[in-house]
């Protein structure tokens, strides 16, 4: 019998258990005021709670407990208690179930090391200790390394051993059938792989060394090949259309909403926790190249990237083409005169360029109606920031409201709709405001803003309230403006803008008094007085550089800020965004954290004082890359940024960085230009 089961009392002869319990009932074992608790119990009516009745049967049990059990109650608790401790001394050995003190020293015992800087809910110590093992089990294996490098860096990973691809005298024992010295030439796949991870064609020993970067097939060379850019969802959103060189023509679209050309990427396979077989190009996120988009077409319903819930998906008046409908082909050539497009009467209802991101129908018959086209795709950026369909409300920033029922979605989903416009939303949760200090409204789709007509947004805040304009999880739409974004409010008020990529549409150009930029606070309020605004945040937003692109891709007006607060006192925080450059009143404070700041240009402005040379409020960084000049009052503090910035011949700066105040603030961990006049650095 095991110590965790064992009844001492059980195993004592009878007549001992007979003697004990008749000298428990001869005396009164309780005390007066157990005595008084077990009758109060006893004459409440049934049924008793279950505290009650646990009360209860605790008290009986004790009255009808003679002195000899209570004792060995006692050595069988120390017993038990000895008894869990040999069990829990047998759990210890694994590091499964050992206790958490003991992890350290199996993790010493095979030579695990923490890395430091990761947060706990990160690095979690009995796992990490875990893959070690693992890890050391499968010592000197290529999975190994092909493992740790996707672990350590959360990037797609790929190990090669490059003596597989030596075009050798091969060992007969160990023949490499598939290691051709002389690639076929009627096989594209090969050819679409060289010089890749994915690389299966033979080479010739190349003696340089693998540090240096310029040797790699050798027989002692082992390479990881790392794909830092991920894939990023965008579900349901319209294709750009490009205006037609003629009636009767085919009809051009673009996948990206802001009308330029982006190569499509195609998302990444889980290989699962533990990789036991070598990544495969569908194991990692990278573009999606014609050919295998059009192999894997081929496949109908199998197709690995095109369909529902994939990486690829077309549809057309809504509703999804097979893949037998789509053909693939090289849509190049400056817009109106694209080459391979689909003429009337094809059989194919579109043509896609995935390397380009274009699609092409075929002409519309006269007089009907012209389809409309949405897409789901992938792109590739390197982290989660500038807006997306990633988790956004678990963020550190998270989002600010969170009651369902100041939340107020944008299209409306009101039985009567209570508004029909951003504008018309943005006001209406403004009133709300007034019941509530917190309100949001909330574009629920990837949708591009406007679908059709204008859009020029301004909000108008009371005192001490926050007004949170924002993406949904899983949501990233496109406000394509016209006129700028203004933003004013009372003392103590905060106008949040988190998860939208906004840009201007084509027809919107630099004015003056406005647009001036994207999103301006105006020093003046909508009455003339004072604009008393506290806070401006751009949170996982992309405010584009330049306001917007040409279908290359190029900026229009690289040199205009996208953001302007001339308000005093302003606090404006900037975090996991990419913006273009700022202008900021030299009382204004800009802090910017995990955010890029385009100027487009290093000579360009990417921070000043609104009159683009003088110096703008303080700036906080953190985290942050700057492409263009800087000019602050004050670096507060600037830690592991970098500024990429230079002169250009004739320029009136004196530095490509300056701040004026350099007895305060501090600079460390940074990449500074050339001439930089900055406070105090540290290393």
């Amino acid at each position: 019998m095991s110590l965790q089961g064992l009844d001492l009392f059980n195993l004592l002869p009878a007549i001992y258990r007979l003697r004990d319990t008749q000298l428990a009932q001869s005396q009164n074992l309780l005390t007066p005021a157990e005595l008084a608790q077990l009758a109060a119990l006893q004459a409440l009516i049934p049924p008793l709670s279950a505290d009650q009745q646990a009360e209860l049967d605790q008290l009986l049990a004790k009255a009808s407990r003679g002195p000899l059990h209570s004792l060995l109650m006692v050595v069988q608790e120390q017993l038990a208690v000895l008894a869990e401790d040999l069990d829990q001394l047998y759990d210890d050995q694994f590091i499964e179930t050992c206790a958490a003190w003991v992890i350290p020293y199996i993790g010493d015992l095979i030579g695990y090391q923490s890395i430091k800087g990761i947060a706990p809910s990160v690095d979690n110590p009995r796992s990490e200790v875990a893959h070690t093992i693992s890890f050391r089990r499968r010592k000197g294996t290529v999975l190994v390394m092909e493992q740790l490098a996707r672990d350590a860096t959360g990037w797609g990973a790929h190990a090669v051993e490059f003596f597989l691809l030596l075009g050798d005298t091969q060992f007969m024992n160990h023949i490499r059938l598939h290691n051709y010295y002389a690639p076929d030439l009627r096989d594209w796949k090969p050819g679409l792989y060289i010089d890749t991870g994915f690389d299966r064609t033979a080479h010739k020993v190349d003696v340089r060394r693998i540090e240096s970067r310029r040797g790699r097939y050798n027989i002692q060379n082992i390479g990881i090949f790392l794909w830092s850019l991920s894939a990023y969802s965008v579900t349901k959103s319209p294709a750009t259309s490009v205006p037609p060189v003629a009636a009767g023509q085919p009809l051009c679209f673009r996948f990206s909403s802001l009308g330029m050309d982006i190569p499509l990427f195609h998302k990444a396979v889980s290989q699962g926790p533990e990789i036991t077989t070598p990544a495969k190009p569908v194991n990692v996120p990278d573009r999606l190249r014609r050919r295998v988009l059009c192999d894997d077409l081929q496949n109908g319903v199998g197709a690995s990237f095109y369909g529902e819930g994939k990486s690829l998906a077309l549809y057309i008046n809504d509703q999804l083409l097979n893949p037998y409908q789509i053909q693939v082909c090289d849509l190049a050539g400056p817009d109106g005169a694209w080459v391979n497009l689909p003429t009337a009467g094809s059989p194919f209802a579109a043509a896609i360029d995935p390397e380009l991101g274009r699609i092409a129908l075929p002409p519309v018959p006269p007089g009907s109606a012209l389809p409309t086209v949405k897409t789901t795709y992938y792109y590739g950026f390197n982290a989660n920031m500038g807006g997306g369909e990633y988790a956004r409300a678990q963020d550190s920033a998270g989002f600010i409201v969170n009651d369902p029922a100041f939340v107020f979605p944008f299209p409306d989903t009101a039985g009567v709709p209570r508004y029909t416009t951003l504008q018309q939303a943005l006001d209406f949760a403004v009133i709300q405001l007034a019941s509530h200090g917190q309100v949001a409204v909330e574009i629920t789709d990837s949708q591009i803003y406007p679908q059709s007509g204008t859009l020029a947004l301004s909000v108008n805040l009371p005192a001490g309230t926050t007004l949170e304009f924002r993406a949904a999880d899983s949501a990233r739409p496109t406000l394509l403006l016209d006129g700028e974004i203004s933003v004013t409010g009372a003392a103590s008020s905060t106008f949040i803008v988190n998860g939208l990529l906004i840009a201007a549409n084509q027809s919107m150009t630099p004015g003056s008094p406005s647009p001036i930029a994207l999103i301006h606070v105006p020093a003046l309020a909508p009455g003339g007085g004072q604009n008393l605004l506290g806070q401006l945040s751009v949170t996982h937003c992309t405010l584009v550089p330049g306001w917007s692109v040409t279908p290359q891709g190029a900026p229009r007006f690289g040199a205009q800020p996208c953001l302007v607060a001339e308000s005093t006192g302003l606090q404006v925080a900037i975090g996991k965004s990419i913006v273009g450059s700022v202008r900021a009143d030299q009382f204004v404070t800009v802090t910017g954290s995990d955010s890029i700041f385009d100027a487009t240009s290093r000579t360009n402005v990417a921070y000043s004082a609104v009159d683009g040379s003088s110096g703008g409020g303080a700036l906080t960084l953190e985290g942050c890359t700057l492409i263009g000049k800087v000019h602050a009052t004050l670096l507060t503090l600037v830690s592991n940024s970098i500024f990429w910035a230079e002169l250009a011949p004739g320029d009136t700066w004196t530095a490509p960085l300056i701040a004026d105040r350099k007895q305060e603030g501090c600079v460390r961990f940074t990449y500074l230009p050339i001439g930089a006049v900055t406070p105090r650095r540290f290393k």
